[in-house]
């Protein structure tokens, strides 16, 4: 063996001894923080799951079953319950309002604060920077305070009670998350590939729609999910500013269903309709699980 080979087979055990003696190790405080932070999710992930559990058992139930034995299976898996609460109760109807409306409002919001946020972040005019505090300003207002003047506006609008004035009132409530979501990534968005577009003879409306937006798609999934889960469980906007049946939503048909029915509420038929509530957020947050993982750390990570 070289001298030289020699030499670099020393180099090479010395930089690893040196790589072994500096990994750093695990103490026995940073196992107890990792046991204990485990414990506390798995007891949290037990009061979160054994209730929805028993609401989904409990809807193929009967009241009296229900009353009898309530940790118990039912004696007959059917879906009565679901029928009833679809069609007699007019939950079916209701969750076709919510559709309409969370699907339209969720659709012009992520167009809107997309649009707004890419103008915020890319482009220096004036007022920009009091548009994005009055922006943050909108995260920080409660909701319940704007109640009044929102029904004030909706009434002079001929809007109260119907469903455009509850998608108006559902895109103002989510546009400044929104904004303030995006403003970041299209913040890092480097500004070359936006100066290529335009030097090729791409306008502001293409460069926006077929340059920018897909390369903010990772916030926008994350955004749009947020505001979906957000939007559909919204309770208050709709107690306050529909009072129209015909136009209830399923969290509004929910609260009236549990209060008009009084000491003769059908327990089936509440947890079905509990669950037809539910479905529907599960399968999109299971869905979209990993993607929304992935574009929020990505975002922090910005």
């Amino acid at each position: 063996m070289s001298v030289d080979t020699r030499a670099a087979v020393t180099i090479d055990s010395r930089s690893r001894s040196t790589r072994s003696v500096h990994r750093p190790k695990s103490s026995a405080g940073d196992r107890a923080v990792g046991a204990t932070s485990h414990v506390l999710m798995a007891l949290w992930s037990l009061v979160v799951i054994l209730p929805m559990i028993w609401t989904l058992i409990g809807s193929f139930k009967t009241t009296k079953e229900i009353f009898a034995s309530p940790f118990g299976l039912p004696a007959n898996w059917n879906f009565d319950n679901y029928v009833s609460a679809w069609i007699d109760n007019s939950f079916g109807r209701m969750f076709l309002n919510t559709v309409i409306v969370v699907g339209v409002a969720l659709v012009l919001v992520m167009i809107l604060g997309a649009m707004c946020a890419y103008v915020l972040a890319r482009f220096s005019l004036p007022g920009n920077r009091v548009i994005y505090y009055l922006m943050l300003a909108g995260l920080t207002f409660p909701v319940f305070l704007a109640i009044v003047p929102l029904f004030m506006i909706l009434r002079n609008m001929q809007l109260l009670n119907t469903l455009q004035g509850l998608i108006i009132t559902y895109v103002a409530f989510a546009l400044p998350f929104t904004v303030f979501f995006l403003f970041s990534f299209f913040k890092s968005l480097p500004y070359e590939i936006q100066e290529a577009a335009y030097v090729d003879g791409a306008s502001e409306w293409r460069t926006f729609f077929q340059v920018m937006l897909p390369m903010a798609k990772p916030g926008m999934a994350a955004v749009a999910i947020m505001n979906f889960l957000g939007l559909w469980n919204q309770f208050l906007l709709p107690i306050s500013l529909n009072t129209s049946t015909e136009n209830y939503v399923l969290s509004q048909g929910m609260a009236a269903y549990a209060s008009s029915a009084g000491y003769a509420l059908d327990f089936g038929q509440m947890f079905a309709a509990v669950m037809i509530t539910i479905i529907p957020v599960l399968i999109v947050y299971i869905l979209f699980q990993r993607q929304l993982q992935g574009s929020v750390s990505q975002g922090t990570s910005k």
